[in-house]
């Protein structure tokens, strides 16, 4: 229990606000926030290794909003909601009152009556999906202080079109693992390179969220993409003004071969540039399908004039020690096996599956530990009371 105690400890000692506002770009969060949200996803998933009980909550519902399709991050969500002892409830937008014009407002409050949690993945539409986030969280701010709602809901980004911070962080999670902690991420090189794909339209959130977050923790991280597939120029500044706070670095090239140089860790992951997302933002909301038929062709002829952005064993040969860790949100674009051509060789995925696997296991603590850090003002004490009363989850 040694190592449950010392992380207990640190989650008291951490300096956090966390409690009273929403966790919706890591940028916004302080070092110790951010710390102490890694610390209780630890500490939640050592109590469930030990099966000690984690339901800091006897009934309850987690409500989820998905405006894109998700794998991992919707079983990530519904697992962290269930292991504090929480319900999940998909809000279908199709067959609620929204499609009749019922405002964000009405909205947040009706599904918020006993709800502990609203998670939001809405990446589709640029300068649109953390608006509205923040649209929701005014109006659950203003339903609690008005004595509508008996208790102030944990939203949760679960993506945007901002960032991606539950993948972030989870990606960070990983990487502490695998490195031995974040003191030992100071001065190791990420590569987050723009890497081939036969689709379009993938959202900028993940790579600005490595960009935005890795960079507060004193890395050297590096930007590739080719000429034309721009992130937004306001994270790109962000990243800038973090690595100069942390000591780290943050520099952008053109080249994969420039970018994988003596890298400790890539993470080549296809998107599509900012000016393109909002064009589609533009089409999708203007419902003009002929349009947006006509830019996805367009897209995809200029991504098909890159496809030797592509990770390959040569290309990891140029990493330090040729076995630098190779990360991607999941899923993959793999050569041979998903498509015929993508982001990734066979080869270079089928050797790091497994730790790819790993880094996505992160998820589920760290929407977990978002939650208790937004419901709990001392979450320290709330994970002392279920060590305590040691509850088997496993009955045997």
């Amino acid at each position: 229990m040694e190592n449950l105690n010392a992380l207990l400890h640190a989650i008291g000692q951490r300096k956090s606000d966390l409690a009273n506002k929403d966790f919706l770009l890591t940028w916004e969060q302080s070092r110790d926030e951010l710390e102490q949200v890694l610390d209780i996803a630890a500490a939640l998933k050592t109590l469930r290794e030990k099966n000690i009980d984690t339901q800091l909550f006897n009934n309850g519902l987690g409500i989820s909003l998905f405006r894109d399709n998700s794998t991992r991050t919707r079983f990530s969500y519904a697992s962290a909601l269930n292991l504090l002892g929480l319900t999940q409830q998909d809000l279908d937008e199709g067959k609620s009152q929204i499609a009749h014009g019922e405002t964000v407002r009405e909205t947040a409050n009706m599904i918020s009556f006993c709800a502990d949690a609203i998670g939001i993945r809405d990446d589709m539409y640029l300068g649109a999906g953390n608006a509205y986030m923040r649209e929701v969280g005014s109006a659950l701010d203003d339903g609690f202080a008005q004595g509508v709602l008996p208790q102030r809901p944990a939203l949760v980004n679960l993506q945007c079109d901002i960032d991606h911070p539950t993948q972030s962080m989870a990606d960070l999670a990983w990487l502490k693992e695998h490195f031995g902690g974040l003191e030992n991420l100071k001065g190791k090189k990420i590569a987050m390179t723009w890497a081939y794909s036969p689709s379009y339209g993938k959202p900028l959130s993940v790579p600005q969220g490595i960009i935005g977050l890795m960079t507060r923790f004193g890395m050297e991280v590096t930007l590739a993409h080719p000429e034309g597939y721009d992130l937004i120029p306001d994270v790109l500044e962000v990243a800038r003004n973090n690595a100069t706070v942390s000591g780290g670095k943050f520099r952008q090239v053109s080249s994969m071969e420039e970018a994988f140089l003596d890298a400790d860790i890539v993470y080549p992951k296809s998107w599509a540039p900012w000016q393109v997302m909002q064009q589609r933002t533009d089409l999708l909301r203007s419902h003009d399908s002929v349009g947006l038929q006509v830019l996805e062709q367009r897209c995809l002829q200029q991504n098909a004039g890159h496809k030797n952005w592509h990770c390959t064993e040569e290309l990891m040969k140029r990493t330090r020690g040729g076995n630098a860790l190779y990360m991607h949100c999941l899923p993959a674009d793999i050569t041979g096996v998903s498509c015929e051509a993508g982001e990734v060789e066979a080869s270079v995925f089928e050797r790091y599956r497994i730790p790819t696997y790993k880094e996505a296991s992160w998820k589920p603590w760290i929407i977990a530990a978002m939650i208790v850090a937004r419901k709990f003002t001392d979450p320290a004490q709330a994970l002392q009371h279920r060590l305590n009363v040691a509850q088997p989850r496993i009955k045997y």
